[in-house]
């Protein structure tokens, strides 16, 4: 294995590319395509699925068993739930997140026939000259937002007339910044954070031409944020999955802000030891700052690969994320240390040969 420069200039400037590309889940065709635009000219082969979502391919001296890693296209976002009498739209969310961080959000509404319209979502009671100290008591709910369509709508049929329908997609704008301290603040960094940092590390691995042990499956998955994830992409062939995915900075959390971070477990239960701690002493052996931590209200695409049937060992790799599915941050350092970590991940010897002296007196390692 060798350290391989990581290009972090490259990463960042493609990661705030795909932030201001709309992807909620079920609308990611266009992310889809510049995925794979982006692929190609890394020369990376790739194909997509049936429901549209991306695998790609590094070779490696061997072809199966073999690894993958994966990381997630879609983002939350909201849909129309009805047409409001008072020309305002009534949404419910796609994912899982609170309308807290959605109030006074600037978003796209993507209507039919390409036609697409601008708006913000409003508490019910958004005026302090009409509604005085209610604007501050009414409960935190998605049933008391709205959205206001910047286009002269003041009743039902109006809506109807600019041609909004009941199931069109809403995207928030993600309003991405970076800071002179090296922070990114914006919506959407999970995960499209983790899909810069593959990137990184993949163009790394193509401009360096090493030698890979074992086939490496980058894959893209379009329907995380609602439970489907990597249910559906995995080659029968793929014997070791690293997820990378946030890593939650908050109170009682380990996770690092500045590093990588290795999770030991999360809602769907422990991740593979051996796995886990083959990540860790690759942090170890070559200096890259890390933590472990243990995430309770959390679940990856890992987690749908296993809930799947997939017999696999699994993991997950995290980028130091505060305020995680509401207004996010990430620092550029934690991304270079999870793209170097995955550099040397793709080199390193598969995790199913180095941990057969564990089985003791047994011969044959079951899953080669």
């Amino acid at each position: 294995m060798i350290s391989l420069p990581f290009n972090i200039h490259y990463t960042r400037n493609l990661l705030l590319e795909l932030l201001n590309i709309p992807s909620p889940t079920g609308y990611t065709d266009t992310i889809v395509h510049r995925v794979c635009q982006e692929l190609t000219a890394l020369k990376i082969p790739h194909e997509l699925t049936r429901r549209g979502a991306i695998r790609a391919d590094l070779k490696g001296d061997q072809a199966s068993p073999d690894r993958a890693i994966v990381a997630h296209l879609d983002t939350l976002g909201v849909m129309v739930k009805n047409l409001k009498s008072n020309g305002r739209l009534e949404i419910v969310p796609i994912g899982s997140w609170s309308s807290r961080f959605a109030e006074g959000a600037r978003v796209t509404v993507f209507c039919d026939q390409d036609k697409s319209y601008r708006g913000t979502i409003l508490p019910g009671k958004s005026s302090g000259h009409t509604f005085n100290t209610e604007i501050d008591t009414q409960p935190v709910a998605w049933e008391n937002v709205e959205v206001r369509v910047d286009a002269l709508a003041n009743n039902k049929s109006d809506l109807e007339q600019l041609g909004i329908n009941v199931g069109d997609t809403i995207a928030c704008d993600p309003v991405p910044e970076i800071t002179d301290t090296d922070y990114i603040n914006s919506r959407y960094l999970d995960d499209k954070a983790g899909v810069a940092a593959i990137f990184g590390a993949a163009k790394a691995v193509m401009e360096g031409d090493v030698r890979l042990p074992v086939d490496c499956h980058l894959l893209f998955t379009i329907s995380e944020e609602v439970g489907v994830g990597a249910s559906h992409i995995l080659h029968g062939d793929v014997a070791e999955l690293v997820s990378v995915d946030n890593a939650t900075l908050a109170n009682g959390q380990n996770s690092s802000e500045l590093g990588v971070t290795v999770a030991m477990q999360d809602s769907s239960g422990p991740f593979d030891r051996h796995l886990a701690h083959k990540l860790i002493d690759l942090c170890r052996e070559h200096d890259i700052e890390h933590a472990r931590d243990v995430f309770k209200f959390y679940r990856s695409d890992a987690a749908s690969a296993m809930e799947a049937g997939n017999d696999i060992r699994t993991g997950l790799l995290g980028f130091g994320l505060d305020a995680s599915h509401g207004y996010e941050r990430v620092h550029l350092k934690s991304l270079e240390a999870l793209g170097k970590l995955l550099t040397l991940y793709f080199q390193s010897p598969p995790t199913f040969k180095r941990d057969r002296h564990l089985l003791g007196s047994l011969k044959d390692f079951p899953i080669e």
